[in-house]
């Protein structure tokens, strides 16, 4: 092949390749510069040929108005009303135990007793030291009235009678120590001891719970401090009885909010009588405010993100940007307070390809109701 020929064939390929590009460019172009399709009917093509855009598909839902209770649920933890682990004050050996585990005991029975033989033994010999102080002042008053006796004297033996009367107090007071009594009527836990055992001043005997009564500790976050109150009623269910619910009602609101958190401590009291329940399970806890009616909810997912809560709203076959004002949420479920009315449409997916005014093509269960069918149709409405 000679110069020529090949010079020839590079000068066509390039006439050939600019030819193409301006044929794209062209075609790009005539959409822009032709007449579009008219308003109200996307997709339909427009008088030059070219198809004008189509509407984004987008799921819809229809903003329902319904009853439901105003309540807000947390976890807490149950707690006894009355709870002590029992302790000696004195060491000393076990000498013999009055209850048996898990007991019932009534308030001041004898739990633990200690070896008191030494205990014991001091109380008589205060008990003998008093007799003979009294036996004396009583001797002197009569000497004093004879005037056989001095007034000091008979000061005297008056101050050695209360020194007396006090040994004896605190003799039994260190007997009384060696026998530990509940101090209040409640439930008893396991025993770590046994008789003979010697236990030193302080180790812990056995732990005693009031659980007639159980205290119900949980937390509700600081935008609810307004809204609660003593005496509300607060239901309580535990995983460990599946299916039963326990009223209990709110007892005391802590007076300061935990700066970390940002929530509030509560505690609610409630009736264990039947004794189903135990200190330190695991509850939920549903405190309920009232009944309120006519609640228009919205999905959770139809909520624009960003600086003021906005929702898209269709409106014949168009995306509408509409602001709203947002109450509780529940169940992916949030209460639209401004902004819509019953039975309006809202985008629930496929926020982010939209902007206002753009045409839409709804689907899901929000989706309007379509027009009548022609004659001999047989096609199913959208949502029905």
């Amino acid at each position: 092949m000679n110069k020529n020929t090949r010079f020839g064939i590079i000068a066509i390929a390039l006439a050939g390749m600019a030819g193409l590009s301006y044929y794209a460019y062209t075609a790009n172009r005539a959409p822009a510069g032709g007449p579009s399709a008219p308003a109200g009917e996307p997709g339909k093509p427009a008088a030059g040929g070219a198809p004008a855009s189509f509407p984004t598909a987008v799921e819809v839902a229809r903003a329902v108005a319904s009853d439901f209770a105003d309540d807000v649920g947390a976890v807490g933890t149950l707690k006894s009303n009355e709870s002590v682990v029992l302790r000696p004050e004195t060491a000393g050996r076990v000498a013999a135990i009055g209850f048996k585990d898990g007991a019932v005991v009534a308030k001041g029975t004898v739990l633990v007793f200690l070896d008191a033989a030494i205990q014991e033994a001091e109380l008589q010999q205060a008990r003998a030291n008093l007799a003979l102080a009294r036996s004396s002042y009583d001797r002197n008053v009569e000497l004093v009235g004879k005037k056989f006796l001095s007034q000091q004297a008979l000061d005297s033996s008056a101050a050695t009678l209360k020194v007396q009367e006090a040994a004896v107090q605190l003799a039994e007071a260190k007997a009384a120590k060696m026998r530990i009594k509940a101090p209040f009527a409640g439930m008893v836990g396991l025993r770590n001891v046994s008789v003979g055992d010697y236990l030193k001043d302080g180790q812990e005997l056995i732990n005693i719970e009031d659980v007639a009564t159980l205290r119900v500790d949980f937390r509700l976050p600081e935008t609810y401090l307004g809204r609660i109150q003593k005496g509300q009623v607060v239901e309580v269910a535990t995983d460990a009885l599946p299916g039963e619910r326990f009223k209990a009602v709110l007892d005391a609101i802590d007076p300061m909010v935990d700066q970390n958190g940002r929530s509030i401590s509560a505690r609610a009291r409630l009736d264990n009588a039947k004794g189903k329940l135990r200190p330190g399970m695991f509850v939920r806890v549903r405190l309920l405010f009232g009944e309120r009616k006519a609640v228009l909810m919205v999905p959770e997912q139809a909520i624009v993100a960003g600086g003021q809560p906005a929702v898209f709203k269709v409106v014949e076959g168009k995306a509408v940007m509409t602001k709203v004002k947002l109450g509780v949420r529940r169940a992916a479920q949030v209460e639209v307070v401004e902004g819509l009315a019953e039975g309006d449409v809202v985008v629930t997916a496929g926020q982010l390809k939209l902007r206002e005014g753009a045409a839409v093509r709804p689907v899901g269960e929000g989706v309007p109701a379509a027009a009548p069918a022609p004659a001999g149709a047989n096609t199913p409405v959208a949502g029905k």
